[in-house]
C-alpha cells in the first residue's frame, strides 16, 4: 500500500519508518528542510533507541522516502497526520494550528476513496470538525482517528508491537471501510491478535489524554505520599513497594521523585482540563490541577533539599547535575524537571555543571546560560553535591567508591530514587532522596 505521513517529527518519523518496515511504500512529508535532509541521509534528528537502524534499513529497502512538498503524497491510499499539538502560549489549551494546516494541505492531493488517519493528540471534537471539512471538500474521502501510545525510549517497539490498536471511526459502512483499510495497514500486527478497540471519534480522541492523565495522577499520588513521608519520617520507596503488591494498584509508575515532564503528560493534562471547561464539564477534571501542582512542587522541593545538603546556602557551592533529558533513553528536554532544577540552583548562586548521555546539545541550545560537561566525572569534579535527576543506566551503574574520589564532598541527592542507597552509604556518601530518610 502507498502511505503518506504528514509531519516527520518524533511521532511521524518513527511511524513512517515502521510502516515501511511492515512492507508499505511510504513517503514522509515535512516543511522543515533540514530535518528532511537528515532523514533522507539516514540520520536520526533525535535520539531514540533502535530508530536509526530502522530508518536506514527502511531507506535501503527503497520503500521509504521523504520530501517537503505535499504533492509527493499524491496517490497515497492512506494519509497519516502526525504533527504536534503543543500547549498554546499563555493558556492551557492545545494549539491545533499544525493539525489544521496539515489537514488543509492534504486537500491539494486527497482523492475520493482515500483515507486520512489522525494520530496526533487532539481535543475532543477535532476529528468531527476535520471529517466535516474533508466530506465537504473531497466527497468520498474518509477520516479515522488512530491515537498513538509511544513511550520515548521504546517508540519503535511500541509502534511495531503495540499493546492495543484504537480506531475512531465514522458510523455505518464508512466506518467498516475505514477499519478494513487500517487492518490492512497494520496487517502483520493484526495477525498477531493484538487487541483492537473500534469506537467513535470522541472516544478515540479521549483515549490518549485519559491514559496520560491516569499516569500523571499515579505519579503525583506517590509524590504526594513522598511529601507525607518527609513529614512523618516514613520511607516512600518501601511504601510504594508495599502498596504495589496489590494488583489493583501495581508497582509501575509508583516511583517517587522529581516528577514528570516531557512533551506529552504536562501539556496533555492541561489541554484536557481546558477542553473540559469549554464543554462545561470542568468540574470532572479539577483533580488534575492538583496533580499538576504536586508535580511542580517536586522541583521546588529538590532545590530546597539541595540547599539543606549544602549547609543552608547554595552560594558558591559546586553542584553536579546528572541528567538533562526529561527521562532516560531520550534527548527530549521539553519541560525537563532536571533542567528546571539546574537553572534554579544557578539562580540561587550555585556553580552548576550539567551532563547527559544524549541531551547535552539540545540543552545547550535551549539553556545556553548553563554549564555542561561530557561525562558525569567531568561534571562532578570538586563538587560539593551531586544530584541524579534523570535515571539513566549509566548513572545507576556508577561505582560510588571511585566516584567519591572525584568530588569535594560526598553528598548525593537521588532525585529519582534510582540509586542503591546502601552501596552509596557504604562508600561514605551522605544520601538524600525525596520521600526517604537521609543518611
Amino acid at each position: 500500500m502507498r502511505i503518506a505521513v504528514i509531519g516527520c517529527g518524533y511521532l511521524g518519523a518513527v511511524h513512517a519508518a515502521s510502516m515501511a518496515e511492515l512492507g508499505h511504500e511510504v513517503v514522509g512529508i515535512d516543511v522543515d528542510e533540514r530535518k528532511v535532509a537528515m532523514l533522507c541521509r539516514g540520520d536520526a534528528p533525535f535520539y531514540e533507541p533502535e530508530f536509526g537502524e530502522l530508518l536506514r534499513h527502511s531507506l535501503a529497502s527503497g520503500r521509504l522516502s521523504f520530501g517537503t512538498d505535499v504533492a509527493d503524497a499524491a496517490g497515497a491510499r492512506v494519509h497519516f497526520i502526525c504533527v504536534g499539538t503543543p500547549q498554546k502560549h499563555g493558556e492551557y489549551a492545545a494549539d491545533l494550528r499544525f493539525v489544521r494546516s496539515a489537514a488543509e494541505s492534504l486537500l491539494e492531493v486527497l482523492e475520493p476513496g482515500e483515507l486520512v488517519v489522525g494520530k496526533s493528540t487532539v481535543p475532543v471534537g477535532t476529528a468531527a470538525d476535520l471529517a466535516a471539512m474533508f466530506g465537504e471538500k473531497v466527497p468520498g474521502s474518509l477520516l479515522a482517528w488512530n491515537p498513538e501510545f509511544l513511550r520515548e525510549g521504546f517508540a519503535v517497539r511500541d509502534t511495531l508491537h503495540p499493546d492495543r490498536l484504537v480506531y475512531g471511526l465514522p458510523a455505518g459502512e464508512d466506518g467498516d471501510t475505514a477499519a478494513a483499510v487500517l487492518d490492512e495497514v497494520y496487517g502483520p500486527i493484526v495477525a498477531r491478535g493484538i487487541p483492537q478497540v473500534r469506537t467513535d471519534y470522541a472516544t478515540a480522541e479521549m483515549v490518549k489524554t485519559a491514559a496520560n492523565s491516569f499516569l500523571a495522577t499515579k505519579i503525583s499520588f506517590i509524590n504526594a505520599m513522598a511529601e507525607l513521608c518527609e513529614a512523618t519520617g516514613g520511607d516512600v520507596k518501601l511504601l510504594a513497594d508495599a502498596i504495589g503488591y496489590d494488583d489493583r494498584i501495581g508497582r509501575k509508575f509508583l516511583n517517587a521523585g522529581l516528577g514528570f515532564g516531557g512533551g506529552c503528560l504536562p501539556k496533555d493534562i492541561r489541554a484536557f482540563m481546558a477542553r473540559a471547561g469549554e464543554l462545561g464539564a470542568d468540574q470532572a477534571l479539577t483533580f488534575l490541577r492538583e496533580v499538576d501542582n504536586i508535580n511542580m512542587r517536586r522541583r521546588i522541593r529538590m532545590v530546597e533539599l539541595a540547599r539543606e545538603v549544602c549547609d543552608g546556602s547554595l552560594l558558591g557551592k559546586r553542584v553536579a547535575v546528572l541528567g538533562a533529558a526529561f527521562k532516560p533513553d531520550s534527548d527530549d528536554i521539553r519541560d525537563s524537571p532536571a533542567l528546571n532544577v539546574a537553572a534554579q540552583l544557578q539562580l540561587q548562586g550555585a556553580v552548576v555543571r550539567v551532563t547527559d548521555p544524549a541531551a547535552v546539545e539540545n540543552s545547550r541550545r535551549e539553556w545556553p546560560h548553563l554549564d555542561y560537561a561530557a561525562t558525569p566525572e567531568e561534571a562532578a569534579e570538586r563538587a560539593d553535591a551531586v544530584l541524579v535527576l534523570t535515571e539513566w543506566k549509566q548513572y545507576r551503574d556508577l561505582d560510588p567508591a571511585a566516584f567519591g574520589e572525584i568530588v569535594n564532598r560526598k553528598r548525593v541527592l537521588d532525585g529519582r530514587n534510582a540509586l542503591d542507597r546502601d552501596a552509596w552509604v557504604a562508600a561514605g556518601w551522605s544520601y538524600r532522596a525525596l520521600g526517604r530518610r537521609g543518611s
